[in-house]
C-alpha cells in the first residue's frame, strides 16, 4: 500500500494540492503522451538549458542553481541517448519525466527551472524545434534527389522517348527533358520547405500558459540561443498555433504526391510492355510462386506512403478546426501525425533518390516507342503552316487525313510516299520528310523550356548553379 501511495503522489505532483487522488486508469491511458512525445527529449533539454541560462542572466534564479540545472540536464541527455533512462507513464509526458529525473539528480534547484514558463509554451517550443529540424533534413534530401535527376538528365539530354498526354503517345521528347520536369517539381517542394522554415522561425518560449509572464525575462535572448530569428509576438497565438505543423504536413503531402507520380511512372516503365527502365535488385523483389517476376516494390511502397502522409494532414486539420483560443488538450494529438509523416517522407525521398540513381535506362526501347502513335503529326502540321502557308486549323485537318492514311496503310507518317501526301495536299514537298523523324522533332523544339537537347542542357546548367 505504501508503494501505491508513493506512485499516486508522484503522478499528482504537477497538479499540486488541487486534486485529492491520482487519475483513474482510463484517464491515465488517454492522458499520457510519453509513448510518443519522448521523441522530443533533445529539443526539450535544449530549450530548458536556454531558459535556465536566461533566468540566471536576468537574476531570476541564481547562477549556482543554473549550473546545477544545466549539469543535470546534460546528465539526463546522456542517460536517454545511452538507453539508461526510465520513462514513466505516471508522469504523463516528456517534460515531467525530465523534470522529475532532474529533481532526483539535483534536488530543490530543479523546481526553479519552470519559473516563467508553462508546459504550453514548452511543448510549442519543443515541437517547433523538432519540425524545423525535419524541414532542414527534407531540404537536404530534396537537394540530393534533384542532383540525381540532374545527372540522369545530363546523361540522356539527347535520348529520345515518347511524351505522353492521357498516357497516349503525344510528341517526341528527350528523357533528359522528362527528368528535368521532376527537377522543377522537387525544386518547388524544396522552395516550399525553405519558406516554411522562414515562416516558423520564431521562438515560443516565454509565452507561458497563454498570457506571458510577470517575470523580467528576455525572450530575445532565448530566441537567439535556440537559433530562431526572433520571439513570437502574441502569447495567446503562440500556445495555440500549430500552423508550422500543418504547413509541414501540407508540404509533405504535395511532395509525396510528386513522389507518387514518379513512382507510378517507374512502375509502368519497368513493365515488359514498356521496358524503358530496368530496376536493380536493390530496389526490386521476386515472387514467391512466379520465378520470372521482378517487382518494383520500392516504387510501389513510395506510392503508398502518400496515403499515410495525406491522412496525417487531414487528421491534424480536423483536430485543429474547432479549437477555441488558446491551448486545448486536443493538441496533444498533433505529434503522432507529424512524426509518422516525417518518417514516411524521409524514407520515400531517400528510396526514390536511390532508384533514380541506380536504374538502367533502356534508350533503345525509348527510341523505338518514340515514333509510335504518329508522334510527329504536330511537326507535319507545323511544317504546313511554316512552309505552305496554311492556317493552323487547316493544317491540322490535312495532318489528320495523313494520319488516317498511315493507319490504313499500317505505317508511320514518315513511311508514306510523297505521292500519298501530295494527294492529300498538293503543296507538300520532299522537304517535309526532314521533320518527320523523332530526332528532327525534338531538335526543333528550341523554345525556352522546350525539349530540344540544346535547351535541356541550358536548364541543367541553370539548376546546377542553384542546387
Amino acid at each position: 500500500m505504501a508503494d501505491d501511495t508513493k506512485q499516486e503522489t508522484s503522478s499528482n505532483q504537477m497538479w499540486g494540492g488541487r486534486f485529492a487522488s491520482g487519475p483513474a486508469a482510463i484517464m491515465e491511458e488517454i492522458n499520457a503522451s510519453i509513448g510518443f512525445d519522448k521523441k522530443l527529449y533533445a529539443q526539450d533539454i535544449r530549450g530548458s538549458i536556454a531558459h535556465a541560462t536566461m533566468l540566471a542572466h536576468q537574476d531570476i534564479i541564481s547562477v549556482e542553481d543554473k549550473d546545477k540545472i544545466i549539469d543535470g540536464l546534460n546528465t539526463i541527455l546522456s542517460e536517454i541517448e545511452e538507453g539508461r533512462f526510465t520513462f514513466s507513464r505516471k508522469l504523463e509526458d516528456i517534460h515531467m519525466n525530465i523534470e522529475a529525473r532532474l529533481a532526483d539528480l539535483i534536488g530543490p534547484a530543479a523546481g526553479r527551472l519552470h519559473t516563467a514558463r508553462s508546459r504550453n509554451d514548452q511543448v510549442a517550443l519543443d515541437f517547433r524545434l523538432w519540425v524545423k529540424e525535419e524541414l532542414q533534413k527534407a531540404e537536404a534530401l530534396l537537394s540530393s534527389l534533384i542532383a540525381a535527376f540532374l545527372d540522369r538528365a545530363e546523361e540522356h539530354a539527347e535520348t529520345v522517348m515518347p511524351g505522353f498526354t492521357h498516357l497516349q503517345t503525344a510528341q517526341p521528347v528527350t528523357f533528359g527533358h522528362h527528368c528535368m520536369a521532376y527537377v522543377e517539381m522537387f525544386g518547388r517542394d524544396r522552395q516550399r520547405v525553405r519558406h516554411a522554415i522562414e515562416h516558423m522561425d520564431e521562438s515560443p518560449i516565454g509565452a507561458a500558459a497563454l498570457a506571458g509572464t510577470g517575470f523580467a525575462i528576455d525572450r530575445h535572448m532565448t530566441a537567439k540561443a535556440l537559433g530562431f530569428r526572433e520571439p513570437t509576438r502574441n502569447s495567446i497565438d503562440t500556445v495555440s498555433d500549430r500552423d508550422f505543423a500543418l504547413e509541414f504536413l501540407s508540404i509533405a503531402s504535395i511532395c509525396a504526391t510528386h513522389l507518387s507520380r514518379l513512382a507510378e511512372e517507374i512502375v509502368i516503365w519497368s513493365t515488359p510492355q514498356f521496358g524503358f527502365v530496368r530496376l536493380s535488385d536493390a530496389f526490386s523483389t521476386g515472387s514467391s510462386i512466379m520465378p520470372q517476376k521482378k517487382n518494383p516494390d520500392a516504387a510501389e511502397l513510395v506510392r503508398a506512403k502518400t496515403g499515410r502522409i495525406n491522412g496525417s494532414l487531414i487528421a491534424l486539420l480536423t483536430i485543429m478546426k474547432g479549437l477555441p483560443l488558446a491551448y486545448s488538450k486536443d493538441m496533444q494529438e498533433d505529434k503522432e501525425q507529424v512524426f509518422d509523416a516525417a518518417e514516411s517522407l524521409e524514407l520515400a525521398i531517400a528510396a526514390m533518390t536511390g532508384m533514380v540513381s541506380d536504374m538502367t535506362v533502356r534508350a533503345d526501347r525509348m527510341k523505338a516507342a518514340a515514333g509510335s502513335g504518329y508522334s510527329t503529326a504536330t511537326d507535319l502540321a507545323d511544317w504546313l503552316v511554316r512552309e505552305a502557308g496554311l492556317p493552323f486549323r487547316d493544317a491540322h485537318h490535312v495532318t489528320g487525313r495523313a494520319v488516317a492514311l498511315a493507319e490504313e496503310k499500317n505505317c508511320d507518317l514518315g513511311e508514306l510516299s510523297l505521292e500519298d501526301l501530295q494527294a492529300i495536299h498538293a503543296s507538300i514537298t520532299q522537304a517535309v520528310f526532314d521533320v518527320l523523324t523523332v530526332e528532327a522533332s525534338v531538335a526543333s523544339r528550341r523554345s525556352f523550356g522546350g525539349t530540344a537537347p540544346s535547351e535541356v542542357k541550358k536548364q541543367i546548367a541553370w539548376w546546377r548553379a542553384r542546387n
